[in-house]
């Protein structure tokens, strides 16, 4: 791949790309690869999943919007899609928040390199919902790092990062919209050297970071003999619009909605609760294992919140 620069003159096409996106930080991307003059000749996207909570900005809207040409194949390693992008003479690639993984084909397309927008600080989470990782972990900071593209995932060179700080209480809906501003920063600091050729490639030691799978609603239940502090994380890291921590009861499944670790100054812990909800004088508890709660401010069953009467009537103590 070429590092040549762009002379910007009448003779000089201004620089082109492909770009790989989905979700809120695709839509923030694409917005700043146009402030900055870049020509989208092709957006390589997903179609929407009946199966997925949509709450985030649609790729697919903003094209429209433009009139950017846009393709959702399920598999963009192909020999035709590797084609049509080879056509276009892309001097850029950019992948922002795509799900699948782009082949060494694809990448070696674009002349002037290829680059990912990863919502971690790499080498630490590399791989899949890194937000959500990095919450349940009880991170204090993560961030946006714009890399280059390998075969390997978020193993290439890092060109740019932006740190954002995790609160003690922030969910991971709530980290996701400080990244969405962090990459949108990152890239538009970053295009002018990538643009001239002269962005300083930092190697990403991938000894000193980790790597993390996807996660399936199912990695939500609730094991209520860890510490408070860790039920509290695994809220925050799934918290609704993600699918929710969750724990059954009488056959029933409940999914927290909001909740805190319990620090109340006044009022104390009942004693003698057993380990999970218990609800005691209108307040919800979820007691954990080191003898710790959680207070629960917001419950749901069958997709609707609680009323303090339901709650009675499933977890009362007296």
């Amino acid at each position: 791949m070429s590092t040549t620069g762009f002379a910007q003159t009448a003779e000089q096409p201004t620089p082109s790309a492909v770009v790989f996106a989905y979700h809120t930080v695709g839509v923030r991307s694409i917005k700043t690869l146009l402030a900055r003059g870049i020509d989208i000749r092709l957006v390589v996207s997903h179609e929407d999943s009946a199966n997925e909570t949509i709450w985030f900005e649609s790729v697919a809207a903003l094209c429209e919007e433009h009139d950017i040409p846009r393709i959702t194949p399920e598999n963009p390693n192909t020999p035709e899609i590797i084609a049509q992008i080879a056509a276009l003479k892309p001097d850029f690639i950019f992948s922002f928040y795509y799900r699948n993984m782009l082949s060494a084909e694809v990448l070696e397309i674009a002349s002037h390199g290829a680059y990912n927008l990863h919502g971690s600080l790499l080498p630490k989470y590399r791989g899949r919902v890194p937000v959500n990782w990095a919450v349940l972990h009880g991170e204090t900071e993560t961030g946006a790092t714009l890399h280059e593209m390998t075969v390997k995932p978020d193993a290439g060179a890092i060109i740019a990062q932006t740190s954002v700080p995790i609160l003690p209480d922030d969910t991971a809906f709530e980290v996701f919209g400080k990244l969405s501003v962090a990459a949108e920063q990152t890239l538009w600091n970053a295009l002018p050297s990538l643009i001239a050729g002269t962005a300083t490639k930092i190697p990403n030691d991938l000894s000193q970071g980790s790597y993390f799978g996807g996660r399936k609603p199912e990695d939500g239940r609730i094991d209520w003999s860890q510490s408070a502090q860790q039920v509290y994380n695994l809220h925050r890291a799934v918290a609704p619009p993600y699918p929710g921590a969750f724990t059954e009861h009488d056959g029933k499944t409940f999914i927290i909605e909001k909740a805190r670790i319990f620090k109340h100054t006044t009022l104390k812990l009942p004693a003698n609760l057993p380990l999970g909800i218990s609800v005691v004088d209108n307040v919800t508890f979820g007691v954990c294992g080191d003898g710790k709660a959680i207070e629960i401010l917001a419950l749901q069953h069958q997709g609707c919140t609680m009323d303090n009467q339901a709650l009675a009537k499933f977890f009362g103590r007296t």
